[in-house]
């Protein structure tokens, strides 16, 4: 997949007008990633090939310094494979960046996998970084923000980062398997995890089955 970076021109130093992202934007829907340094990037990964299937989204991109460190330690995908993934890539240092404003409109950000530091920045309206600064954008303007946060046990000031974070509009969405539907592989979890976040997010997907268990017809009068 073709990856637009902002600010990339040609070589008479004239942005290259078929790439431009704002031109662009005027006929997809654009959706936001963001990839922190927590276990899990497997999910982000997943996150960006599914939403790639959908050719009336955009993908914006950014992961955290400590995302990419996270990604060559779980994966065997580098950063620059993972960024292919996504229409239009950012650096987590750029605050100034156009996902750093309200008026660059979005349908919603995804934060997969979401960092316990990630969320308290959330919370605390700390935006020193792109991600926490568009995550903190997408709940000023009301957009749906949805954070995969991942720690593991709890303790009370983790708990108290994901109440504030949800009082203030944010889902807390800890992948957690479903294993009433008897996974039997790592990408069947990950899988059922990411079609739940489409859900959540009102995205069209490759669905999974309806649970139906229970309920009955009733026999005709």
């Amino acid at each position: 997949m073709d990856v637009t970076r902002i600010g990339e021109t040609h070589a008479g130093g004239v942005p290259w007008p078929e790439r431009n992202p704002l031109t662009r934007a005027a006929r997809k829907t654009r959706i936001v990633v963001g990839i922190s340094g927590a276990s899990g990037s497997v999910y982000g990964i997943r996150l960006l090939e599914e939403l790639g299937k959908n050719r009336s989204l955009e993908t914006h991109l950014v992961i955290s310094p400590s995302g990419k460190r996270t990604l060559a330690t779980e994966t065997d995908w580098s950063a620059k494979r993972v960024e292919a993934l996504a229409d239009v890539v950012y650096d987590d240092r750029d605050i100034g960046a156009s996902l750093a404003s309200g008026s660059f409109r979005t349908a919603g950000m995804v934060i997969a996998p979401c960092s316990i530091k990630t969320l308290a920045a959330l919370a605390s309206c700390h935006a020193d970084t792109l991600i926490a600064r568009a995550g903190d954008v997408t709940l000023k303007e009301g957009r749906p923000l949805v954070a995969l946060v991942r720690e593991t046990p709890l303790h009370v000031g983790h708990l108290r980062q994901m109440l504030a974070f949800a009082e203030m509009g944010g889902v807390v969405f800890p992948p957690v398997p479903a294993f009433y539907r008897k996974p039997t592989t790592v990408d069947e979890i990950v899988s059922q995890t990411v079609a739940r976040v489409l859900d959540r997010m009102g995205l069209e997907h490759d669905p999974i089955p309806e649970w139906t268990s229970g309920g009955r017809t009733p026999p005709d009068p």
